[in-house]
């Protein structure tokens, strides 16, 4: 068995509905949605191989009939530990399909507890459109009166947020369960990597487990990069490639839209502009909608908005999974000249542009780390809750940092600060622009707002001229408390 790393909070949570099902003696039901790779099937797996209970885990097939789904199903529920008497099966799926075939697994459940896994759920409602209501059906009437726990796994975020919603069959009865990356000290832990070292790789790898355990523990990226520039079946490149051709199997509209944004391209117009044909920019009422359903039914998108005390314009957009976000700006240019024969051409195209690509992509993790050291107490802020950036139309000047208490409208502006990702150290003349420009935000008070200064090469400055700064280890440590 593979090593498991990290996820000590959401076995906790699956842990406790199994207390629950032991002690109610009735059933529950989870959804688990997550992007591939993100480690679905191993948290599952590693659930049942703690819990000791017999279970049931069925995988669907993309593009199977309802027939060859249902007959594997049996097969996969012959030969796991639930029915009492296997030799009691038929021999055949019943005729009724995904709904019949429901009522036969409600019927081998034993009287103990146990768990079902139904994992790639979105591709048996692909092939059987009246599967999450015979689901319903079944789960009201047999399935939720036996002590199980039903796990429904996918990797297709909208249709999984869909499987649960209000107007769906199985509305209100699957708590929904969102499976990140693994946070930035797992992959440290998964690395053997401290500080700057694991920060670098938690930017290549974006923290997924796939890519992560074949990470040789104690390499450093750049070593690893250019070993990893010698395979063309590496995972660092198959990976993202994988979920570009599961998103966006055809080049599309949408695929050339999260491509530009790959390539650094960040307004609403610019990307209007660059992800054009030759017809012209994108107009805006194809793209409003488009970059609507890439944020907010996929998630392929994230939208930074200026963070002060009064609403602010442009957005900002950027690829949420830094794996893909490096793969569209560096990797798969790599990747091409792997494939060519070339990976010494590929690891110095990839030194080339990493550096200048890190320093911005670093912001969104080191954000995230600021909040989660405010939820922790480690910050001299405790009620900023929220971390963002600032920036005006003409980005000039352009915050990295800045606490509030909320998103993106705050009512209090507690800190601002300055990154520097860079190979030199954070010195007075970085500190007189943070302080210029943290004057014209909205919200900030000279006399009660705090400075605050990230760097990856530390920082010279005189005492006391700033409030906190942090360096690479307290990065990797604010996800350690």
């Amino acid at each position: 068995m593979a090593l498991f790393i990290g996820r000590r909070t959401e076995l906790s949570l699956l842990t406790k509905r199994i207390d629950h099902i032991k002690r109610a003696g009735t059933g529950l039901s989870v959804a688990i949605r997550g992007r591939r790779q993100v480690g679905k099937s191993r948290l599952v797996q590693e659930l049942c191989d703690r819990s000791g209970l017999p279970y049931l885990y069925y995988t669907a097939v993309k593009g199977a009939s309802v027939t060859e789904s249902t007959t594997q199903f049996l097969t996969d529920l012959t030969e796991s530990a639930l029915p009492n008497d296997p030799a009691l099966l038929p021999g055949t799926p019943p005729a009724g399909g995904w709904g019949d075939m429901l009522r036969l697994l409600a019927g081998t459940l034993p009287d103990q507890p146990c768990i079902v896994v139904l994992d790639e759920v979105p591709w048996l409602t692909e092939q059987d459109d009246t599967f999450d209501g015979q689901l319903q059906v079944v789960w009201d009437r047999l399935l939720s009166l036996r002590p199980v726990l039903l796990l429904l796994l996918g990797s297709d975020l909208h249709m999984m947020q869909r499987l649960t919603a209000y107007d769906r069959p199985f509305y209100g009865r699957a708590d929904n369960l969102v499976l990140g990356p693994l946070n930035l000290a797992e992959t440290a832990t998964a690395t053997g990597l401290t500080g700057s070292d694991a920060i670098d790789a938690h930017l290549i790898t974006g923290g997924l487990p796939g890519i992560l355990l074949r990470w040789p523990s104690g390499t450093g990226a750049d070593d690893y990069l250019r070993d990893e520039c010698t395979d063309p079946a590496s995972p660092l490149f198959t990976v993202p490639e994988q979920s570009l051709a599961s998103e966006f199997p055809n080049p599309d509209t949408a695929r050339r839209v999260l491509e530009t944004i790959g390539g650094d391209a960040r307004t609403f117009a610019n990307i209007a502009s660059t992800a054009g044909s030759r017809d012209g920019t994108i107009p805006s009422g194809t793209l409003s909608p488009l970059m609507r359903q890439l944020t907010d039914d996929k998630q392929a998108l994230t939208a930074d908005q200026p963070l002060s005390t009064k609403s602010g314009k442009p957005a900002l957009y950027r690829v949420a999974d830094s794996n893909l976000r490096l793969y569209l700006a560096i990797l798969r240019d790599v990747h091409n000249l792997t494939q060519r024969g070339r990976p010494d051409a590929g690891y110095t195209l990839f030194q080339n542009r990493w550096t200048s690509w890190r320093g911005r992509a670093v912001e969104p993790l080191i954000r995230t780390s600021l909040e989660q050291a405010a939820i922790n107490g480690s910050l001299p802020w405790p009620e900023a809750h929220a971390v963002g950036g600032w920036w005006n139309r003409q980005f000039n000047p352009e915050i990295d940092l800045v606490g509030a208490d909320r998103t993106p409208v705050a009512a209090h502006i507690y800190f601002c600060g300055s990154l520097k990702w860079l190979g030199t150290a954070f010195d007075t003349r970085d500190l007189h622009t943070l302080q210029e420009g943290a004057r014209q935000i909205p919200g900030f008070d000279a006399s009660h707002t705090g400075l605050i200064v990230v760097t990856r090469s530390g920082a010279a400055l005189p005492t006391d001229v700033v409030d906190v700064i942090w360096g690479p280890d307290d990065v990797v440590g604010a996800w350690r408390t």
